[in-house]
């Protein structure tokens, strides 16, 4: 079973705000939907491309773990090239 890091426990291990810690868990967990998506549908790189609107080489960048310079929408558009949605939960700080 995988276990799961929490943006507070990632952001305190790298000495980075709570905020950006966020941020790198969210494109995470999306960007591991995607590569299965597109592992379990059999897309080339090169179709999510043309179906996303984003170079190859951004495609394949993302899809291989770099996360240097990725933005959410860009994984957002990645999501639905691959033919997915997501669903984001809202709370109140405890």
């Amino acid at each position: 079973m995988k276990k799961r890091t929490s943006a507070a426990r990632l952001a305190r291990q790298l000495g980075i705000p709570k905020g950006r810690g966020l941020e790198a868990v969210v494109k995470a967990r999306l960007i591991a939907a995607i590569f299965q998506e597109v592992e379990r549908r059999g897309f080339t790189h090169a179709e999510l491309a043309v179906r996303s609107g984003l170079p190859r080489s951004a495609v394949t960048g993302i899809l291989s773990g770099s996360l240097q310079e990725v933005t959410i929408d860009r994984v957002l558009r990645l999501l639905e090239a691959a033919g997915l949605e997501a669903d984001i939960r809202v709370r109140r700080a405890a």
